[in-house]
């Protein structure tokens, strides 16, 4: 078990030199999300939102945080493996000593660290510049919120990276995935008495659940430490409300399970041209036979 932890490690380590080493991927990771902190304080200023009860940064910055920590693990675990793939690197791995689990963990646990990294940048810049608040008591459920959200998003970003053809596509179905998806889930806008199907659809996915998880977690007027299942939403009348976890914990839980089982199922390790010639070499095999 210890030897096998000590792989998982190096690999993490393998991957994060891979990841620095690609300007592009570390800024949408990193410095995109923060970038619309700053425009956001910018353009509606830092007064409290009152249907909120948060000013514009205490609600920006956490919901912002999320996005960067589903862009370093879904996006950039999708897109970077299904480019290694392409490149026969992860052929190249199955063929070696190294057990096949050891290397996709350690670009789990790379991505979940970039997430890391993400958030703890967004919430220093928050702290340091915009005055958002840090609440001790739903701490421990803010980590506990994170790490299973970035789980789920590593999941899912295995998943699809089993489902699409190429590399060259991977971006742009993990943008078109991600994006619409933020806009409905109270990343960019808070919205406001939306329409009962625009709710609905925001809750089906699992980005808003991570929002409110972590979010509501650095949300001062809340009461509890945010381990009940049945929360009360903030009020503008008693200026009070209860944070619970309890719900957005299990319907993420349920898109990680699913994801986790379905990228396992239908993982590939080969490029799409080289299981095409196989799927010929075997085909023309069958009928050499037959004849």
């Amino acid at each position: 078990m210890g030897r096998d932890l000590r792989l998982v490690y190096q690999q993490i380590k393998y991957q994060n030199k891979i990841f620095w080493r690609t300007p592009v991927a570390a800024f949408f990771t990193l410095i995109f999300p923060l970038m619309f902190l700053v425009l956001f304080a910018a353009l509606f200023g830092n007064d409290e939102i009152e249907a909120l009860g948060v000013t514009t940064a205490q609600f920006y910055a956490p919901a912002l945080a999320v996005f960067g920590a589903a862009s370093a693990t879904y996006t950039n675990l999708c897109t970077a493996t299904s480019i290694a793939r392409d490149e026969g690197i992860l052929k190249r791995v199955r063929g070696t000593p190294l057990p096949p689990w050891i290397y996709i963990a350690g670009r789990v646990g790379s991505a979940i660290w970039m997430a890391t990294l993400a958030v703890t940048l967004m919430m220093s810049v928050g702290i340091a510049f915009y005055g958002v608040e840090i609440v001790g008591r739903t701490f421990v459920a803010a980590v506990v919120s994170f790490l299973v959200g970035a789980a789920v998003f590593a999941a899912l970003g295995l998943f699809v990276a089993s489902l699409i053809p190429n590399g060259d596509t991977a971006p742009a179905v993990t943008n078109a995935t991600l994006l619409p998806i933020a806009f409905v889930s109270d990343v960019f806008i808070p919205v406001e008495d939306p329409p009962v199907w625009l709710e609905t659809l925001g809750n089906i996915f699992p980005l808003k659940h991570f929002v409110a998880a972590f979010g509501d977690a650095f949300h001062p007027a809340l009461t509890g430490s945010g381990w009940s299942w049945s929360g009360v939403e903030f009020s503008e009348l008693t200026g009070t409300g209860e944070y619970a976890i309890g719900l957005h914990i299990a319907v993420m839980a349920v898109w990680g399970v699913a994801a986790a089982f379905l990228a396992t199922r239908y993982f590939k390790w080969e490029p799409q041209a080289d299981r095409r010639a196989g799927r010929r070499r075997r085909k023309t095999q069958a009928q050499t036979s037959d004849s």
